[in-house]
């Protein structure tokens, strides 16, 4: 079974889990702003409510780093910030996550490590297709995203002013700043040193590199004051060896060159590179016309608070909300109560007024 973030917190404290609703589109052959075409790709993605007959009701939920569709589903349904009956949600997967086109489902010549470099915009260009081709939508309400989802509400609003009245992008940033390459290039050896690894070539996975990945994550997906109050028993882990056990469910259920793939692109992720702005984030920024609610959590150890508040300071109409949580990453998941009610009453308070 293929885990997520959202999914493993599921198994800690079960509920009833409803069918899977994944939706399919076929973009055809799509042209990669690096220069390749990916021979017919696909888009995996999801709704949920209608579309209104004057067509502004649509928000999009782009997914995140080890997320899929469902990642949003705190912030969906009756009484939270997303409700069906009001709005036309669509719920998308990034490509390299294993349910649209990735290493792991494409045939060569594009399969494995031989897959193509994708980037941000390479994920708006695709979501842009289904919207306006697909589902008939010229206009989105907003665009919600937490981590790798709201490197793509930036993107959003630097690439298609016109077609975004606002984002929210939660934890997250709009340009990776070079401490978050760094701490992403250890990532990413943890797992290419493993001997089984295999340049990407291997034939089981690389077990021992993605046991070292996930203790690197676990350390750095909380916070230091988390582990000091011994915060995992609130996801039903009895110590920090559980913890390390939790994050390698995880990593152990993703393809390797899908993870390493992913974290690529969250490398090269830069506003600034959007044709126009000359590689100046500063500018592309600034040029941002829709309203936006940029909510850091307080205590995030991958895009720190203070990074985050120097973005903000070249925006033109922002709301800047830190969410109050030793949860530090996850906390723009909604992985704890506290942060997920905090996250709703703050979109809905940005999306009604």
């Amino acid at each position: 079974m293929r885990l997520t973030l959202a999914l493993l917190l599921l198994i800690c404290h079960p509920p009833v889990l409803a069918d899977d609703d994944q939706l399919v589109y076929e973009l055809g052959d799509f042209p990669l702003e690096a220069g390749a075409t990916l021979p017919s790709a696909k888009l995996s993605y999801t709704t949920h409510g209608t579309l209104n007959a004057a067509g502004d009701n649509a928000i999009l939920l782009p997914s995140f780093y080890l997320g899929d569709h469902h990642g949003y589903d705190f912030l969906i349904g009756p009484g939270k910030a997303l409700n069906p009956d009001r709005y036309f949600i669509i719920a998308t997967d990034m490509f390299l996550n294993g349910l649209s086109s990735s290493p792991s489902n494409t045939p060569p010549p594009f399969s494995g490590p031989d897959f193509p470099a994708i980037s941000i915009r390479d994920n708006i260009a695709a979501q842009r297709q289904l919207l306006t081709t697909h589902l008939g939508i010229s206009q989105l309400q907003a665009v919600i995203g937490f981590s790798m989802g709201a490197q793509q509400a930036f993107q959003w609003a630097v690439s298609h002013p016109e077609f975004v009245a606002s984002i929210v992008p939660m934890c997250g940033s709009a340009v990776e700043h070079p401490h978050g390459v760094a701490r992403l290039e250890s990532f990413k050896l943890a797992i290419t040193t493993d001997a089984n690894f295999k340049n990407g070539r291997y034939e089981t996975p690389p077990e021992a590199g993605l046991r070292s990945a996930a203790v690197h994550w676990s350390a750095w997906g909380t916070s230091q004051e988390w582990f000091r109050r011994e915060a995992w028993q609130e996801l039903g882990l009895s110590n920090l060896v559980g913890v390390y056990e939790f994050y390698f469910a995880l990593m152990n259920s993703w393809d390797a060159n899908n993870l390493l793939a992913l974290a690529e692109t969250w490398q090269s992720n830069n506003v600034g590179t959007t044709m126009g702005f000359a590689g100046d984030y500063r500018k592309a920024l600034a040029a941002i016309s829709a309203s936006v609610l940029y909510m850091p959590c307080e205590t995030d150890l991958y895009f720190h608070i203070d990074a985050l508040a120097h973005e903000s300071q070249f925006i033109s109409d922002v709301q800047f909300l830190p969410i109050p949580s030793d949860w530090g990453h996850l906390a723009g998941g909604g992985f704890a109560a506290e942060d997920a009610a905090f996250i709703n009453q703050a979109v809905r308070e940005f999306l009604e007024r």
